[in-house]
């Protein structure tokens, strides 16, 4: 670190979000944002590194391969996070792994997750979306719409992905739910994890002996062990599950917050994609990652050392006014190219364009249905995920005339 920032009190990771601002960031990285992009932090484990806030400081560390993505690098940046080393990623865990490991396992998913493929599955999703508004309007209002919608798409999308069958769904669901529920104890979370896990694993056995036309059933043709594939498995419900489902939740919550940019939606239903790519930059709810420096690195004039963990604020580079003017605004009609959301470099979200479609049929498909929908609780009553890895809402109480 150079002389100039030694002097400085390191900062530590701002989480507290503005009170009656629930799509803002926490108000702190907008200051350390302005004033240096790139700044030293003390981690909760006493570890000197860095906070990233710019939009182009953080993008250039994403995409830069002396940057890790081991978790035994990391040292973790929230409060309340696991003290001392990570284990090493598992078999299958891309995101906590580099190449040579990460690129074996990229190379095997990249062609699953094409544009091509993904529209390919709209007829379906479409159906499925359908199916969960049908049974919103059985039901009636007022209801809670991430139990009834947000989290059910997603789900039933990855069923389809890794051919789970239909009867086995409700359980799979089952589980979920749990694993998503920031209620759930800490028992009843790992209870639901390892009951997925031992599904996944019985359900690689099952595709090996019987392949049917579904991701996991292609992927048992390679070299891949079962732990590998019951790991891959896990990392997709993970990767293509929870941030889906709250950006549809808190998605939701926003638009009927915004009344202007939702009558946009309405009007204009070309708007939706884009509407998506602003959505994403706006929420950003997969707001925080982690690098750790392989080697000594110079970024924006300052030097990161090697074994120095830098921490990247997705959140406050999708709001850097130097990347996108009126950030703090919600605005459809922006052109949110690069937004940050899926995240950058060779670890970008491998399932965005599947994200991308399902966000693209779900929000224009409920509001045409419910065109009257609202919340069913006063804005500042709907609980809010403050401390997660993943930001958005428990519960988005919705009603409907």
């Amino acid at each position: 670190m150079d002389d100039e920032l030694l002097v400085q009190s390191p900062v530590s990771l701002p989480t507290e979000r503005p009170a009656g601002c629930p799509f803002d960031p926490p108000a702190g990285l907008g200051a350390l944002r302005a004033e240096r992009p790139l700044t030293p932090m003390r981690y909760p484990d006493g570890h000197m590194g860095w906070l990233a806030t710019g939009w182009s400081t953080v993008r250039a560390i994403l995409s830069d391969p002396r940057f890790s993505a081991r978790y035994e690098l990391m040292h973790h940046p929230l409060p309340g996070g696991p003290e001392g080393p990570l284990p090493p990623a598992p078999p299958g865990d891309m995101t906590g792994m580099d190449a040579p490991e990460h690129t074996r396992y990229r190379r095997l998913l990249a062609g699953k997750f094409t544009v091509r493929r993904m529209d390919a599955l709209t007829a379906r999703l479409e159906e499925i979306t359908t199916g969960c508004l049908d049974a919103m309007e059985r039901r009636g209002g007022p209801l809670d719409l991430v139990e009834a919608f947000a989290r059910p798409v997603p789900a039933l999308m990855i069923c389809e992905l890794l051919g789970v069958p239909y009867a086995d769904r409700e359980v799979f669901q089952r589980h979920t739910a749990a694993l998503m529920d920031q209620n759930s104890s800490v028992e009843e979370m790992r209870a639901a994890w390892t009951g997925l896990q031992e599904y996944i694993r019985a359900l690689v056995s099952a595709k090996r002996a019987a392949p049917t036309d579904d991701l996991l059933s292609d992927l048992t043709t390679g070299d891949l062990t079962d732990d590998e594939l019951t790991g891959l498995g896990g990392f997709l419900l993970g990767a293509g599950l929870d941030t889906t489902a709250n950006m549809l939740a808190h998605g939701t919550f926003a638009l009927l917050s915004n009344t202007d940019q939702l009558a946009a939606l309405r009007d204009g239903p070309g708007l939706a994609a884009g509407a998506v790519e602003e959505l994403m930059r706006y929420l950003t709810v997969a707001h925080t990652t982690v690098r750790s420096a392989l080697e000594d690195v110079e970024v924006d004039g300052l030097l990161i050392r090697a074994g120095e963990t830098v921490t990247l604020s997705l959140q406050a580079a999708n709001r850097d006014p130097e990347r996108f003017p009126g950030p703090d605004a919600l605005d459809l009609s922006r052109r949110a190219v690069g937004q940050l959301g899926f995240g950058h470099g060779v670890h970008q979200c491998l399932g965005q364009q599947l994200a991308r479609v399902e966000m693209r049929v779900a929000f224009p498909a409920l509001f045409a249905r419910f065109p009257a929908l609202r919340l069913a609780v006063p804005a500042e009553e709907v609980p809010l995920r403050h401390h997660a890895n993943i930001y958005g809402v428990d519960r988005l109480p919705v009603a409907w005339d």
